[in-house]
């Protein structure tokens, strides 16, 4: 999982049926991909997918999910696998989305840096 969304460049693809994973991937996008580096008026990779789930996320990334048809989750379940079966099951305990000071400076200590969150597609 990663603290912050928007820098994360590495993200969990699962194909899934109605309850079952059917497949998962890799998706590598480059740093300009980013959420943070990226307009959300542009396509993205991510547009094609119906949720994402991360362990963090601001308002505004959420907003510009939904604007996108994607449903923002955010969990502080910790294993992806985990994380999109308990969404399927109905049973994944979600939070809010918080508001992001980006007047801090980008190296780390708020989790920028970390790599995987998992996401769910049609």
């Amino acid at each position: 999982m990663t603290a912050h969304l928007g820098r994360c460049q590495k993200f969990w693809i699962y194909d899934m049926d109605d309850t079952t994973i059917q497949n998962k991937q890799v998706l590598q996008l480059t740093k300009d991909q980013s959420f943070h580096e990226s307009s959300p008026k542009d396509s993205h990779p991510l547009d094609t997918v119906q949720v994402l789930i991360s362990g963090s996320m601001g308002r505004g990334l959420a907003r510009r999910l939904e604007s996108k048809g994607i449903q923002p989750v955010i969990t502080s379940e910790t294993d992806p696998d985990t994380a999109v079966t308990a969404y399927l099951a109905g049973s994944l305990v979600v939070t809010m989305p918080e508001e992001h000071d980006h007047a801090h400076d980008h190296k780390g200590e708020c989790g920028c840096n970390q790599e995987t969150i998992p996401l769910t597609t049609k």
